[in-house]
C-alpha cells in the first residue's frame, strides 16, 4: 500500500478537483444535472482512483486504477472543450486547464510506464 497524499500526480489532480468545483459554480443552473454534475464526476474520479489504487496490494491493481483515471482525464479534458465552446468557461481559463489536465494525463502515463518497468 502507498500513501497517496504523497504522489505528485495525486496532489496535482486534487488541486485541479477543487478549481474545476469552483469554476462551475458558475456554469447555468439548467445544467446542474448535465454538463455540471458529468465534468465534477470525471474530474473527482482521477484522484478518487488514484487514492483507491494505492489502497491496493499489488501494482497491477494500481496500475488498473491509473488507467482509469487517466480515462477520466481525458473526459475531462474533452468537457473543457465544450464548457468553453458553450461560453461557461472563458478562453484563458479554459487553456489553463487543458493545459493543466494535460499536464496531469501525461504524469499519469509516466507513473504507469514506471510500474511497468518495474514488474
Amino acid at each position: 500500500m502507498r500513501d497517496f497524499h504523497k504522489i505528485d500526480v495525486w496532489k496535482r489532480s486534487h488541486q485541479l478537483t477543487v478549481a474545476i468545483y469552483k469554476i462551475t459554480e458558475t456554469f447555468p443552473k439548467d445544467e446542474i444535472f448535465g454538463l455540471t454534475s458529468q465534468i465534477r464526476r470525471a474530474i473527482s474520479s482521477v484522484p478518487t482512483n488514484i487514492a483507491e489504487g494505492c489502497g491496493r496490494n499489488s501494482d497491477a491493481e494500481l496500475f488498473n486504477f491509473l488507467h482509469i483515471a487517466s480515462g477520466s482525464a481525458a473526459e475531462v479534458e474533452y468537457q473543457i472543450v465544450l464548457s468553453k465552446e458553450l461560453g461557461y468557461i472563458a478562453e484563458p481559463v479554459a487553456t489553463e486547464l487543458a493545459n493543466e489536465i494535460a499536464e496531469i494525463r501525461k504524469m499519469l502515463g509516466s507513473y504507469m510506464r514506471k510500474l511497468k518497468a518495474n514488474n
